[in-house]
């Protein structure tokens, strides 16, 4: 509003406020306007006071001499303030007048320069680079100033509250990404680091980030409060048409190498990418979430209660699911990926081929302290160990929609896998005496060949009626796996230091294991008011497995011959599970409350084929769940979340089998487990405010579980331990995690800050030699959080702070593992004249010696590279770079399990020099431009 109004106004306003004597409150405004930059008083500026229903106003002023302003004479009421100074960006806030509240004071209001502002919103970009649409926050891509050269990630680390750790790991607003699209599609079957690594930022014109709602709210149109949070890469139109990629090749001393092809065509709805890589530099391609991709165990279906177990476990897919550098890996991988769609978006095609080998050499070394009633059992082990996967995979989806109510959806995913392993293994053994107890060698060498394949089909239907809908999902799994196993064993026992009997193994172990799986789950929902929605579900699985463990004695002639029956099983089972859910949703204003349970029937059978014995057992599991969820705002919620799950024993925990892969150290199932139940609560607040980047989080889970499966151990005078699985019918294990996150922009800095407390309390129990024992096991952990970037400058960012553990046994309780230690971490990149770049990065943990371990651990890992840029478009690099300056890399990790304590250090890649030249291609719609 200009000058020459609020003067022209000024006496409509002496006049009301005449009219209006007979209302008068004792309320007085006050304040005091300075230039932001140069903090001078603003003489004369206009000063007004509005109604904020009807804008209509209440009250005129104009600042004093020395800038401030004083009204007073207003009723009980809400108002907008609002201060005008020619050359000035006007000011507005607010505000509420009650009979509470008889002074408002502004305080100061600082004012910017028109010029100023024009200035700072072309280097900064901020307040105009972030809209919330409902529950998205969406980034305009073009506000973030980067080089040419920038790829999706380079641009993800610059938005604020998103995180971007250095294996590609994504995490915004203190939750983890799960889900990566590009304009709403699956890109390489949700592999989020083929997005963020080798598209181009300059490609990008939105970056979308909301909470995916689970498919059964996104059918049944019912807010379940159940969300992944998603991103969602928006493509600039003129660069939708076109070709685009990368290929880099290094070359590194110490026989280090490593390269990478990446080639894109994108041309309207369709779009075709494949890719490949290979070296030896731990850059496997095998990213955080391909575990779920190639992982063949515990696959749900829809619903809790209802879990398939296939086995197969893989030691090389970690729950990051990435190479963790452990040994010295050689990787070769590569991919296909195509998706279409026709008839007006009606019936889409989403398609993707994988292949990929990764070798791992390496020897490491593992400590355990054993805790028993009558002392300690210590060991160590050292082993050699060689580790190949061979792995394809092939996976599409089909969607088809007859109508705008209905949709049809067909999912198939298939993969091969061949694994060999080699281990080599010398294990000695002392009690706490130092006497030594036994020794063992041992070579294990295994083949495993493994198919699997599943298929699905979803049938959604809704109805006219707001939130009527059915469903019916069709699952089938196969899965085959065959495998040869050879174990060549010495043992030596000792009494007095002398050995006092040996024991030799020398078999070959055949095993063959099949799995056939039918799901089908059925869910209807039903609005009973606009508040109250009922949904009900039934589900139905059939499983019937084979498993054959034969193990063969070596004979005299050489051959494997003579059966093992102590060692060998046959058996077959047969597994059947009847579900029925029924859950309420009840929505009103702002909050959310989700209530119900489901219960299932499973009828379990096992036929011995050695021993003609027959195993029948009957579960009932019960799963109860309860969410209150209230949304303060667009930005911040506060959630209740109850989660009762009874867990049944499984197939391997239940097999009457021993497993002598390590002799001293036997593993023993037992048919007469039964279920656990595990009840689940959380609280969590969060609120972030997008404009400051101001993130606050609270976060309190505890688990506790009653009925558990523990590990009953015995362990004899000479070392050697059985492992049997029992249930504990009156301990209950527990679990607590509470954590509080903040994080900040300091604007007159231009530095982001955050700092996180965590908090996790673990307490399970055990029997060992007959005795229980009780662990207790905490860590406490601060980290602080800083990040500062200049466009074409620099950018740095760092993270450090301590950690503190606490660990105790019942059954030695003069026997700790307690200790400090320190984690750090940062990286930073500058941008130099004449397109050269500098990027270093560092890596620094510390951890104390315990009175378990008696040696600290210092480990400070420092990488650091120069690059130079080439061509017009800066398309071409090249870059020289070292991996660990410093040659202090080494592995290491420590943990507490059950009465267990151990310390393990690997082979693990060290320091090497690397030369690299990467180019850029781009015949994307408009040339590729620079910002600089």
């Amino acid at each position: 509003m200009a000058i020459i109004l609020s003067m022209g106004l000024a006496m409509p306003v002496l006049s009301q406020t005449k009219n209006i004597k007979h209302q008068i409150d004792n309320h007085i405004i006050r304040g005091k306007v300075i230039d932001t930059g140069t903090k001078q008083d603003l003489k004369d500026a206009s000063v007004l006071i509005l109604n904020s229903k009807d804008l209509v106003i209440k009250k005129f002023t104009r600042t004093k001499t020395d800038g401030y302003f004083l009204m007073n004479v207003l009723i009980v009421g809400s108002y907008i303030l609002y201060v005008s100074y020619p050359g000035y960006v006007d000011y507005s806030e607010t505000f509420d007048l009650d009979s509470n509240q008889t002074i408002k004071d502004f305080g100061s209001i600082n004012l910017v320069l028109k010029a100023n502002l024009l200035k700072e919103v072309i280097v900064n970009g901020t307040l105009s680079t972030i809209q919330i649409k409902g529950d998205t926050t969406e980034y305009n891509a073009k506000a973030y100033h980067l080089n040419s050269y920038a790829n999706v990630e380079d641009l993800l680390k610059r938005l604020p509250g998103i995180q971007v750790d250095q294996n590609g790991k994504i995490s915004a607003q203190g939750e983890n990404i799960n889900k990566v699209l590009v304009d709403g599609e699956e890109f390489f079957g949700d592999d989020p680091t083929l997005v963020t690594r080798n598209l181009r930022s300059d490609m990008v014109d939105k970056v979308q980030l909301f909470d995916k709602k689970s498919d059964l709210a996104t059918l049944t149109g019912i807010n379940d409060g159940k969300t992944d949070k998603t991103l969602n890469i928006k493509l600039r139109e003129d660069k939708k048409n076109g070709c685009f990629g990368k290929a880099v090749a290094s070359l590194g001393t110490e026989g280090y190498y490593a390269g990478q092809l990446m080639y894109n065509s994108f041309r309207e709805k369709r779009r075709f990418s494949m890719y490949a890589v290979m070296g030896n530099n731990g850059k496997t391609s095998l990213n955080w979430q391909n575990n779920a991709k190639y992982a063949t165990s515990n696959i749900d279906i829809s619903t809790q209660g209802m879990m398939i177990d296939l086995g197969g476990y893989d030691e090389l897919e970690s729950h990051s699911g990435q190479y963790e550098g452990k040994g010295l890996p050689t990787a070769r991988t590569g991919g296909v990926h195509y998706d279409n769609k026709w008839k007006s978006n009606t019936l889409s095609l989403n398609t993707n081929y994988k292949i990929g080998a990764l070798a791992i050499d390496g020897k490491s070394n593992t400590q355990t302290q054993n805790n028993i009633p009558s002392g300690q059992i210590n060991s160590n082990i050292e082993q050699t160990f060689h580790n190949h996967i061979f792995r394809q995979k092939m996976d599409g989806i089909v969607q088809i929609s007859p109508d705008s109510l209905s949709n049809i959806k067909v999912t198939i995913n298939g993969n091969i896998k061949k694994t060999e392993q080699y281990n080599s293994v010398f294990t000695s053994t002392e009690n706490n005496a130092n006497l030594l107890l036994n020794d063992n060698s041992r070579d294990n060498s295994a083949k495993i060949d493994q198919q699997n394949l599943s298929s699905e089909l979803l049938y959604t239907r809704k109805f006219s009626k707001t939130g009527r809908s059915f469903s019916v999902n069709i699952i089938a799994l196969m899965s085959k796996i065959n495998g040869n196993d050879l174990l060549s064993s010495t043992t030596n026992f000792y009494a007095a230091g002398l050995v006092d009997s040996s024991q030799t193994i020398n078999q070959l172990k055949i095993n063959s294991i099949i799995n056939n799986n039918l799901n089908a789950f059925l869910s209807y929902s039903e609005p009973l008011s606009k508040a109250i929605s009922i949904i009900m579900n039934y589900g139905f699985s059939a499983d019937g497995s084979r498993s054959d463990h034969r193990t063969f004695n070596k004979s005299i002639n050489g051959t494997y011959q003579s059966l093992d029956s102590l060692y060998s099983n046959n058996f077959e089972v047969k597994q059947f599970v009847n579900q029925f859910g029924l859950n309420f949703n009840l929505v009103i204003n702002k909050a959310l409350l989700t209530f119900g349970t489901n219960i299932s029937t499973v009828d379990f059978g096992q036929l011995n084929n050695f021993s003609k014995k027959t195993l029948y057992r009957n579960f009932v599991l019960w799963n109860p769940q309860l969410r209150l969820q209230y949304k303060i705002s667009q930005q911040s919620s506060i959630t209740l979340d109850y989660n009762g799950n009874s867990i049944k024993p499984t197939v391997f925990q239940l097999q009457p089998i021993s497993i002598n892969k390590d002799p001293v150290n036997i593993i023993e199932g037992n048919p007469l487990l039964r279920p656990s139940f595990k009840q689940q609560g959380m609280f969590r607040y969060q609120s972030y405010a997008p404009v400051s980047g101001q993130l606050i989080g609270i976060f309190l889970g505890y688990e506790l579980t009653g009925n558990s499966i523990a590990n009953y151990l015995m362990t004899d005078s000479l070392g050697r331990t059985v492992n049997k699985y029992i249930n504990l019918d009156n301990k209950n294990i527990s679990n607590l995690n509470f954590s509080v996150f903040y994080d900040r922009k300091i604007k007159p800095l231009d530095l982001i800050v955050g700092i996180n407390l965590n908090i996790n309390g673990n307490t399970y129990y055990n029997i060992s030699n007959n005795q229980l024992n009780r662990t207790n096991y905490n860590t406490y952990t601060i980290q602080t959080r800083f990040s500062k970037a200049r466009a074409n400058l620099y950018e740095f960012n760092a993270s450090l702070g301590p950690i503190y553990t606490l660990s105790s046994s019942s059954l030695q309780q003069n026997i700790n593992n307690n200790g400090k230690g320190f984690m750090g971490s940062g990286d930073l990149i500058i941008f130099l004249p004449h397109k050269f770049q500098f990027s270093t990065n560092a890596n620094y943990q510390y951890n104390s010696k315990t009175e378990t371990f008696a040696q600290d651990f210092t480990r400070t890992i420092i990488n650091a590279s120069v690059s130079k840029l080439f061509l017009k478009e800066q398309t071409l690099k090249l870059s020289l770079a070292v991996n660990d300056l410093l040659n202090r890399n080494s592995g290491f990790n420590r943990n507490v399990t059950g009465n267990l304590m151990v310390q393990n250090n690997y082979t693990t890649i060290k320091r090497y020099f690397m030369v690299s030249l990467s180019y850029d291609f781009n015949k994307v719609g408009d040339k590729p431009t620079t910002n600089n």
